[in-house]
């Protein structure tokens, strides 16, 4: 049974418990609801949720570890021989997957005849003559023993779906009996109803924290197998960065972290005061009517794709740049630089800061800017020295987190920054910064157990304690702004 037709069945027995749990519960109560403890429907929610909830439960949890006890399994089963042929044992089990998804489209389509699965499924069978046939269906020829290993996967993986369904499928009519039994004037189905809604939305929010604890700890194993094989004080003080798969790397993070902060001041740069002016503008001068359609215009930029703003700077502002001041003021020859980055960086960080600082400064009471007006001081005045100074804290939370985004950015500096590691003060070389470096270590047929692979984890660790030092720096903030002015 497909998995899709599994969750269709459980979302039609849990409905189906829904109403049974209802009629049940009315006629318990002789058809008087006053009867009852609670609702109708709470009787029904409970037996719909003891149908679904621990049903789900079971199905997410083997879905997880369904594919590593098979994998484990089918990996002690390899030769030593397939497993010294290459370089990690980890692409041996690639090829296994691979080849098992190609037999059960070779045998969902009909392109292997009934002989070549006989000769398949029989122990200690002739798995070479097969082997043709295998390879015509997959448009490759295979190892006999990562044959013999995918078609054990084959057959594991239909046997745990198997006793999945199964599993699945009498846990949910356990709940249902035992919800079905529990059904009765005096059962509290309200209170159990509200309990089991209260632990699926701890639940829900329990997703973020697990997700970040699984990004951290995974980005912090391979950090780790990185510093073993690479020194940690070459990585974070080197100065030069120079991969090379055949050995005598320089990982060096010093170039990358500097063009990363180099094209992210020159972000905010742009970022900061053309947002904030505009906010100033939008929340104590400009009319109704202005705001309303100033406002959505500004956030449109948000909306932009990122990799469009990285065609608008490699096809317009590189070229514009480069035509009118690097080659005139001697400063360069390229499109690509620094500044290009800089600046496309920054127009897109504009509705970040301009949002965010809007709803700051119209977050400051009305009574400090009449105070100020009725001291004698003009509007200019009240904007200077009252209302800014007050929304100060949210507007340097909003700058950080705009710094943030800056700091994570990828696709602009690729198309407008170049790739060049280096360190330099012209705003006009092509540079380059972390994420970039990221991407490029990672991509391609690459050896995953080498340090010139495993830097792009250390890398991803190093970007995330910034960005989450800048996140917890602009939270802290805004936490003391609004505990001072709501």
């Amino acid at each position: 049974m497909p998995l899709i037709w599994l969750l269709a069945l459980l979302a039609a027995l849990s409905a189906a418990g829904f109403v049974m749990g209802r009629r049940r519960a009315v006629l318990s109560s002789g058809g008087d609801v006053r009867r009852l403890h609670s609702l109708p429907n709470y009787y029904g929610f409970n037996v719909g949720l003891a149908v679904i909830v621990p049903s789900l439960l079971v199905l997410f949890c083997w879905l997880l570890v369904q594919p590593l006890v098979i994998e484990a399994r089918v990996a002690a089963q390899l030769s030593p021989e397939a497993l010294s042929q290459a370089s990690d044992p980890a692409l041996v089990m690639s090829d296994v997957r691979r080849l098992a998804e190609g037999l059960d489209v070779a045998i969902a389509e009909g392109a292997m005849s009934g002989d070549d699965m006989r000769n398949l499924e029989a122990d200690g069978g002739n798995i070479r003559a097969a082997l043709g046939a295998v390879g015509v269906a997959l448009g490759s020829e295979v190892e006999p023993s990562v044959l013999v290993a995918a078609q054990s996967y084959i057959a594991q993986v239909r046997t745990g779906n198997m006793v999945r369904n199964v599993t699945v499928i009498l846990l949910a009519l356990a709940g249902f009996l035992w919800a079905m039994r529990l059904t009765a004037p005096g059962f509290r189905a309200r209170g159990a109803v509200e309990r089991a809604v209260l632990a699926l939305l701890i639940a829900a929010a329990s997703i973020a924290i697990l997700t970040t604890a699984g990004i951290v700890l995974s980005m912090l194993f391979e950090s780790i197998n990185f510093f073993r094989q690479y020194p940690i004080s070459d990585f974070f003080f080197g100065t030069t960065w120079s991969p090379n798969f055949r050995g005598n790397s320089d990982l060096g993070i010093l170039p990358l972290l500097w063009g990363t902060l180099y094209i992210s001041f020159i972000a905010l740069l742009v970022a900061v005061p053309v947002g904030l002016f505009s906010a100033i503008y939008l929340s104590e001068y400009a009319g109704p009517k202005v705001r309303g359609v100033a406002k959505p215009l500004i956030e449109v930029l948000a909306g932009i794709p990122t990799i469009v703003y990285g065609l608008f700077a490699l096809i317009t502002v590189g070229p514009l740049l480069r035509d009118h001041f690097a080659q005139p003021l001697g400063l360069g020859e390229s499109g690509s630089s620094v500044m290009t980055a800089g600046l496309v960086m920054g127009i897109m960080l504009i509705p970040f800061v301009s949002s965010l600082s809007d709803d700051i400064i119209n977050a400051v009471p009305q009574s400090m800017r009449d105070g100020s007006l009725g001291l004698g001081a003009t509007k200019s005045e009240t904007i200077r020295q009252v209302v800014v100074p007050a929304a100060l804290p949210g507007i340097v939370g909003a700058v950080l987190l705009a710094a943030s985004r800056a700091i994570g950015e990828t696709m602009i500096v690729v198309l407008g920054a170049g790739a060049a590691a280096k360190l330099d003060l012209n705003p006009f070389e092509a540079m380059t910064t972390v994420t970039v470096k990221i991407v490029s270590q990672l991509t391609g047929d690459t050896d995953f157990a080498a340090p010139e692979t495993l830097v792009a984890f250390a890398l991803g660790l190093t970007l995330f304690v910034i960005t989450l030092g800048l996140n917890v720096i602009a939270l802290v903030i805004v936490r003391k702004y609004r505990e001072q002015y709501e």
